[in-house]
């Protein structure tokens, strides 16, 4: 039915395929740095924010572990970056850690990898457009009340996006990517070479957050501090997800946009963690540790803005980053019988619709359930995407230790250590945050995987009816049947006629028949009519004195098939096709009815005849 993961990752079928029809509606490197790395980009404006908060616990002496802390996540970003650099030539056909897990640490944890990585893409849609708009009500107060309705209207504008294709999103994007990017790399040079804070505007009236009893700087406060600066690397797989959406060379291209994220990514935390401590700031109520720097660094002028308005964006589309890896994944999980299969249909423009929709749909009744507040959610972020993070680098290590090429016991060794690290980081955050909402995703991770198991039970149990993968027995000719329904003469009744005389041995038409005066006069006024147009063919009434139309058809049928053993019979619908769209409003829907009740209640062939109108 569908090609497993471990038949498509093969190392025979790295190779690059040519280029095909769609290649034009696939990303290139640059392309894919601004449709697959927003949510990593945009996670500088919260995750240095998230080590200065728990070290603030410590008072100020804690604060100057921030770049220690910072260092130490920039190296599992190295690690990161390079193992999905081997998870996309290893696994060019995307799926990340879904399909390492499937290859190497079997289907079951495969599926908890699948089950982390949805979660989170969810989650980051969720979150990015919450803050975004909450940056947008930082700024207009006046709109607060309005961020449930301003959040979904971004969710609008993103999903319609993405349904253009990843390759349209891409353009979209890139201007905010660019100007965020180099809005934070300028903000970092100019304040590198400022002695002293050009400003402290944004800080002035707002109350630290510093303990003022400060704590120890204990191992379990910089494992903490750690595990909360790692949603800074959210996103990091998102490329590795999304490979079937470069333009070939889909790995070469790929991997040089998975490097130039870690590379930009690493260079502006470590940057920004520095001018922490350059200019000894301290967390405070009410205002970004990223507005500080940049009042710090540029001024509060016009530089100032242009960098809150590029986060504002960039967290606001953040999002994309979803739209561009989950669809990918649903795909393949589809295929291997985990998923509808509808999830792995594309769209003409390359895009995988129903994933997108889905994704849409999920993330709006999240939005609507935490009402836009970003805090809401928050907590459930990160928890998914380090589960992955663990199961990626263990199934890298035993790939490494099966393949046994050049070099593969230090490869394997970067790996374990990036397993342990990502894994500290997962039990971390699951325990600190588990009151706070955590528990959510602690219970649904294994409900998302029994429901990828129901699926793939319920296509197992279809595949064995069908018999799929036995050669079925020889097709035979049985004798045939069809039945029209009509209601009136008219060139439709004629066509419909034509239609089932070429298709079956005998045609019959049936008319249901009401026993009211003003039905019964038209019973006969059709009966009259069929005599004397005489078209060789039989006309049944089947009486009914409920008005029923589906009941009295699906009877016959049943009657027929029991007197008529070995005989197909097919049910022939004819129908209007209008000429306009809005014409439609104006049917009876008479065809829709009996099809579903044939469909529902007996085993006979449908055929619904469109005679279309102009």
């Amino acid at each position: 039915m569908t090609t497993t993961a471990s038949q498509s990752t093969d190392h025979a079928t790295t190779r690059e395929q040519p280029p095909d029809t769609g290649d034009r509606h696939k990303l290139t490197a640059l392309g894919g740095l601004a449709a697959l790395s927003l949510d990593a980009m945009a996670s500088v404006a919260y995750g240095p924010e998230s080590i200065v908060l728990v070290l603030a616990a410590a008072g100020a002496h804690g604060l100057g572990y921030t770049l220690p802390v910072t260092l130490a996540i920039a190296a599992l970003l190295a690690v990161l970056v390079a193992s999905y650099r081997q998870v996309i030539a290893a696994f060019p056909n995307g799926g990340g850690s879904y399909a390492v897990a499937r290859t190497h640490l079997g289907r079951r944890t495969s599926l908890v990898a699948a089950a982390s990585l949805i979660l989170d893409y969810v989650l980051n849609v969720a979150v990015s457009v919450t803050a975004g708009v909450a940056a947008l009500t930082s700024a207009f107060p006046a709109l607060y009340g309005d961020r449930l309705w301003l959040c979904l209207a971004v969710l609008v504008v993103v999903t319609a996006v993405n349904l253009r294709g990843i390759a349209e999103s891409a353009r979209v994007f890139m201007v905010p990517t660019i100007v965020f990017v180099g809005s934070i790399l300028a903000l970092i040079v100019v304040g590198l070479f400022r002695d002293h804070p050009a400003s402290t505007v944004t800080a002035v009236g707002h109350s630290s957050v510093v303990a003022a009893n400060a704590t120890t700087v204990g191992a379990l406060l910089l494992l903490k501090a750690f595990s909360a600066g790692c949603s800074a690397l959210t996103g990091v797989e998102a490329i590795a997800n999304a490979v079937p959406t470069f333009r070939t060379p889909r790995v070469k291209r790929a991997q040089r946009t998975e490097v130039a994220l870690g590379a930009l990514l690493g260079i502006m935390l470590i940057g920004l963690s520095v001018l922490i401590g350059r200019f000894h700031l301290q967390p405070v109520e009410g205002v970004t540790v990223l507005a500080q720097l940049a009042d710090a660094s540029l001024g509060h002028n016009w530089a100032f803005y242009v960098v809150q308005f590029a986060t504002m964006i960039l967290l606001a589309l953040a999002a994309n980053t979803s739209f561009g890896g989950l669809p990918v994944l649903m795909a393949l999980l589809a295929r291997d019988n985990h998923l509808p299969h509808v999830f792995a249909l594309k769209a003409d423009r390359q895009v995988h619709r129903h994933g997108v929709l889905a994704l849409a749909a999920v993330s709006a009744a999240l939005l609507v359930f935490s009402g836009g507040d970003t805090n809401t959610i928050v907590p459930l972020f990160a928890i998914g995407v380090f589960v992955g993070f663990t199961i990626c680098q263990v199934g890298m290590v035993i790939h490494w230790r099966a393949e046994r090429s050049s070099g593969w016991a230090a490869k394997a060794a970067l790996n374990a250590f990036g397993a342990v690290l990502t894994g500290v980081a997962a039990v971390i955050v699951t325990a600190t945050k588990f009151t706070e909402g955590a528990w959510i995703i602690v219970v649904a991770l294994p409900l998302l995987v029994l429901l990828f198991e129901r699926i793939h039970r319920a296509y197992t149990r279809i595949g064995e009816t069908l018999g799929l993968g036995r050669v079925p027995e020889p097709p035979r000719r049985d004798r045939s049947l069809v039945i029209v329904p009509v209601s009136t003469l008219s060139r439709l009744t004629s066509e419909a006629l034509t239609a089932a005389s070429s298709l079956g041995d005998e045609v019959m038409a049936v008319t249901v028949t009401a026993p009211d005066p003003e039905d019964q006069a038209h019973t006969e006024s059709l009966r009259r009519d069929w005599d004397l147009w005489n078209p060789g063919v039989p006309l049944v009434e089947l009486p009914c004195p409920r008005r029923a139309l589906g009941r009295p058809v699906t009877q016959l049928i049943r009657d027929l098939t029991a007197e008529r053993p070995g005989t197909r019979i097919t049910v022939m619908i004819p129908e209007v096709e209008p000429a306009h769209l809005w014409q439609r409003l104006l049917q009876n829907q008479r065809g829709a009815v009996l099809a579903h009740a044939v469909r529902r209640d007996t085993d006979a062939v449908i055929c619904r005849l469109r005679f279309r109108l102009g």
